[in-house]
C-alpha cells in the first residue's frame, strides 16, 4: 500500500480528544473541521518550556528523494509515547511545490504519518496562502509607490530586491518584467517570483515570538534603495499593519495527530537550503510547554538544517536541543559510495562502505555543537541484513549509539529501540550547545567558521559583487546578525556533483541577501534557486479526485 492508502485505514480521533491528552480544553481550540485546530499563543509556557527535552532530527546528505526525516520524527514521537513518555512531534508544513513536483508530500510515510494526510499536504489551514498574500501585498504597495506622483519615496526600481511569491514550482516565473501596458501598467522593471517557502515572510513567521514582534519584523524588511542610495524598508510604506493583519490566524500553530493518535503540532515551512529550514519558534516552545519531549526536524542534511537550527533558531529562541538524531539510509550511503540512483534498491555492501565517509563527516560536524548524537537507520524493504549490520557495527566502533528505525513498517512500535537510546542520550545533555561562531564575529569570520567546521572546506572565496555587498551590510549595521548560508542540499560542498565527503574544496560566495526582518544575512554559495521547476514527469500527474471527493495519487 502507498502512504495515502495506509493513512486512510486509520480513523482519526476528534481533535478535541487529541488536545485533551496534552491538557488543552475544547474552548481553547479554533476548529478547522473535525481533525484540525489552531492553538492560541497564550498556550506557550516559557518556564515549562525550559524544562522540556528537545530532540532534533537531522540527516546525512540526502538523495533527491530525501531520507525520511519526517517519517523518523513521527515514528520516534510515537515510539516515545509507547514508552510512556509525553512526547509531541513538532514539524513543518508541506509546500505544494514538492507535493506536485518530485519529492511528494511531507506528512511522513507508511505507519509514521500525521493525519489527515490529504489536508496537511494540500491547503491545510491556509497558512501558506496568508504568507503568500502578505508577501504580495508588500509587492503591490511598493509598485504602487514607484508610480505615484504624490507620495513617491524615490525608490530606484533597479535596486528592488523584493519579489512576489507563489506556492508552486514554476520556473517560468523566476525572471520576468512587470509594469508593462503604458500608463495604466505602472513603471516597468525586472523582477520575479520566489516559491512561498523561500519568502522572507515565511522566515519571519518562524522567527517571531508574538504578533507584535511579527509586525515589527515586517517593518524591518529591506526592499531596496532610493535614487539617493538610502535604504527603503517595508515600514517606510506603512505595510506592516496590513501584512500582520493577514497573518492573524497563520501565526497560530496547528494541532493534528499521528497515526498512533498522538498529538502533533505543525507550523511554518521554510526550506533549509535557502532559509533556516525549521518550524516556528512559537510551535517549538508551545510543544515544550505541553509535553515532556518535543521531537522536531530540520530540513535536508545536518550541514544545512541542523547548522541553522543551532546557530540561528536555537540562539534566537534561547533553546538548546538535548539530543540529535542523525537519520541514515542505506540507499543514501550507497549513493555517496558512487552507486547510480536507479540501482540503489539492489544490495551492495562495497558501495555502502565507500559511502560511510559521508556519515562520518556529519558525525564530526555535529560533534562540534557538544550535544549527544544518536544514529537512526531508516529502514527500507530493499535493505539487506548485511547492509544494516555494517552500519550498526560502524557506529559501534565510533562510539555512537545507533538503532534501526522501522517506523514506516511498524509505526511507533518500530521506533521503541531508537526511543530508548534517545531518552538515554537526552539525559546526558547537561550543558547548552556550543555555537559555531560568535555574533560579534565579522560576517566573513562567521561564513569561514561554518565553511570549515560544518562543511569541511579549506576556505572561502568571494566574488567582486559579494565583497561590495559586504561593505553595504556593514554600513547598514547588520554585521552582527547570524549568517544563513544558501547552498545546494545535494553535497556537503557548494557543488552538487561532489558527493560523498569532498576534500580540499573552497566555498564560493557569489552574493549576499539581507533578511533584516527575519534577523539574518544570507550568503549565497553556488547556483541556488528560490523558485524550483517541475521535473519531466511531475507528481501532479498522478493526483486525482473522484466524484465522491476521494483523493488518490498523493504520496
Amino acid at each position: 500500500m502507498n502512504d495515502l492508502q495506509i493513512a486512510n485505514l486509520v480513523n482519526p480521533q476528534p481533535i478535541q480528544q487529541v488536545a485533551k491528552k496534552i491538557g488543552i480544553s475544547s474552548d481553547q481550540l479554533e476548529f478547522y473541521g473535525k481533525y484540525k485546530a489552531k492553538l492560541p499563543l497564550d498556550l506557550i509556557n516559557e518556564e515549562k518550556a525550559k524544562q522540556g527535552k528537545l530532540i532534533l532530527v537531522t540527516a546525512i546528505t540526502p538523495t533527491p528523494a530525501g531520507e525520511g526525516k519526517t517519517t523518523v520524527t513521527i515514528g520516534l514521537n510515537d515510539g516515545l509515547n509507547r514508552l510512556g513518555k509525553s512526547s509531541i512531534a513538532v514539524i513543518r508544513e508541506p509546500s505544494l511545490g514538492p507535493v506536485f513536483g518530485i519529492k511528494g508530500g511531507a506528512a511522513g510515510g507508511g505507519w509514521s504519518q500525521v493525519i489527515p494526510m490529504e489536508d496537511i499536504n494540500l491547503h491545510f489551514t491556509g497558512d501558506f496562502h496568508a504568507i503568500e498574500k502578505a508577501n504580495n501585498l508588500l509587492s503591490a504597495l511598493m509598485d504602487n509607490n514607484i508610480q505615484s506622483k504624490t507620495r513617491n519615496l524615490g525608490i530606484d526600481p533597479r535596486t528592488v530586491l523584493w519579489k512576489r511569491a507563489m506556492d508552486m514550482n514554476d520556473r517560468a516565473l523566476r525572471n520576468m518584467v512587470v509594469g508593462l501596458g503604458g500608463k495604466n501598467g505602472g513603471i516597468p522593471r525586472e523582477t520575479g517570483f520566489n516559491i512561498t517557502a523561500a519568502s522572507e515572510i515565511m522566515a519571519i513567521l518562524c522567527m517571531s515570538k508574538d504578533l507584535e514582534d511579527l509586525k515589527a519584523r515586517f517593518a524591518q524588511i529591506y526592499i531596496g534603495n532610493r535614487f539617493d542610495g538610502s535604504p527603503v524598508f517595508a515600514g517606510d510604506l506603512n505595510a506592516q499593519g496590513a501584512m500582520a493583519t493577514l497573518m492573524k490566524d497563520a501565526i497560530m500553530p496547528n494541532l493534528v495527530q499521528t497515526l498512533g493518535h498522538n498529538p502533533a503540532i505543525i507550523h511554518g515551512g521554510p526550506f533549509a537550503n535557502i532559509a533556516q529550514g525549521t518550524n516556528s519558534i512559537l510551535a517549538t516552545k508551545m510543544g515544550l510547554g505541553l509535553g515532556d519531549y518535543v521531537v522536531t526536524e530540520a530540513g535536508f542534511g545536518s550541514d544545512l538544517g541542523a547548522e541553522k537550527f543551532f546557530n540561528i533558531k536555537s540562539r534566537e529562541a534561547g533553546l538548546s536541543p538535548n539530543a540529535v538524531v542523525l537519520v541514515v539510509t542505506i540507499r543514501a550511503l550507497k549513493y555517496h559510495g558512487g552507486k547510480p540512483l536507479k540501482d540503489l534498491r539492489y544490495p551492495d555492501v562495497d558501495a555502502l562502505e565507500w559511502g560511510l565517509p559521508n556519515l562520518q563527516h556529519h558525525l564530526d560536524s555535529l560533534g562540534s555543537f557538544g550535544i549527544p548524537v544518536v544514529v537512526a537507520v531508516n529502514v527500507f524493504s530493499s535493505d539487506s541484513n548485511a547492509e544494516k549490520e555494517l552500519i550498526l557495527n560502524y557506529c559501534k566502533k565510533q562510539g555512537v549509539s545507533a538503532a534501526l528505525s522501522e517506523g514506516w513498517a511498524h509505526g511507533g512500535e518500530g521506533c521503541k529501540d531508537l526511543g530508548r537510546l534517545v531518552v538515554e542520550a537526552a539525559d546526558k545533555a547537561n550543558t547548552p550547545f556550543s555555537p559555531t561562531y560568535s555574533l560579534d564575529d565579522s560576517v566573513e569570520e562567521k561564513v569561514e567558521k561554518v565553511a570549515k567546521t560544518i562543511y569541511g572546506a579549506s576556505g572561502v572565496e568571494y566574488s567582486t559583487l559579494a565583497k561590495k555587498q559586504l561593505k553595504k551590510i556593514e554600513k547598514l549595521g547588520y554585521s552582527k546578525l547570524p549568517v544563513c548560508i544558501a547552498k545546494t542540499q545535494k553535497s556537503i560542498s557548494d557543488n552538487e556533483k561532489l558527493i560523498g565527503r569532498p576534500k580540499d574544496f573552497k566555498i564560493t560566495i557569489r552574493e549576499f541577501e539581507i533578511a533584516a526582518g527575519a534577523g539574518f544575512i544570507i550568503p549565497i554559495a553556488g547556483e541556488i534557486l528560490r523558485m524550483p521547476g517541475l521535473p519531466e514527469i511531475p507528481s501532479a500527474e498522478a493526483v486525482n479526485i473522484d466524484g465522491d471527493g476521494k483523493i488518490s495519487g498523493l504520496f
